[in-house]
């Protein structure tokens, strides 16, 4: 019995971005077309096999400490973003401010798909979702420059709208346009999991 279920739930990706270097400037450039390699894709800094772990995972690993990659991807929704930029109070938000690799449209509750769920494209090219991407304080600074008095609001305004990270399950090539199909696990939720909230 297959442990991922197709659903009736499809989306087309509507922007692809990259970031240069996440130490220089956090802001994603926009690409037209990229190749889905294992190891993410070229010209992304947070490509790669391994990473060092962030504040992310300080409850298991030492800052710093390599770990596979399963953030290669920083994929949000179109409707999560517009909801993002309503709460802050700005007409629109663009994906490169916040460093977004993928926007999709048309999935609903984006950010809140359950981990190890897929997202398979057309060609065959997958992708498997880590983890809700937790907002953090660091797209404030690239908000606030687009937005000047707006940078602080993207936090509170982005929980549960972030999106997800991810990671290259098969690989191939992505460009806009392209249609998805999501795909989760077959398994219910964990009972106790609610004792840790």
């Amino acid at each position: 019995m297959p442990a991922l279920m197709p659903t009736d739930f499809t989306g087309t990706l509507v922007w692809i971005g990259a970031v240069a270097d996440r130490e220089a400037d956090l802001a994603s450039g926009p690409l037209s077309e990229i190749e889905a390699t294992f190891a993410g894709f070229v010209g992304e800094s947070h490509a790669g096999l391994t990473r060092p772990s962030d504040s992310r995972v300080l409850a298991q690993y030492e800052r710093g400490t390599t770990i596979r990659n399963t953030r290669q991807f920083s994929i949000v929704s179109e409707e999560d973003l517009a909801a993002i930029a309503a709460e802050m109070g700005v007409a629109d938000l663009d994906p490169a401010l916040i460093g977004a690799s993928l926007v999709i449209r048309g999935i609903p509750d984006f950010t809140l798909i359950p981990p190890s769920s897929r997202l398979q494209f057309q060609s065959g090219t997958t992708l498997t979702i880590d983890m809700e991407n937790r907002p953090c304080v660091l797209p404030g600074p690239v908000i606030e420059r687009a937005h000047p008095g707006f940078g602080a609001k993207f936090k509170p305004a982005a929980e549960h709208r972030r999106g997800v990270t991810g990671w290259v399950e098969r690989e191939g090539s992505l460009k806009i346009g392209d249609q998805c199909r999501l795909h989760i696990p077959d398994q219910p939720a964990w009972p106790h999991a609610r004792a840790y909230h």
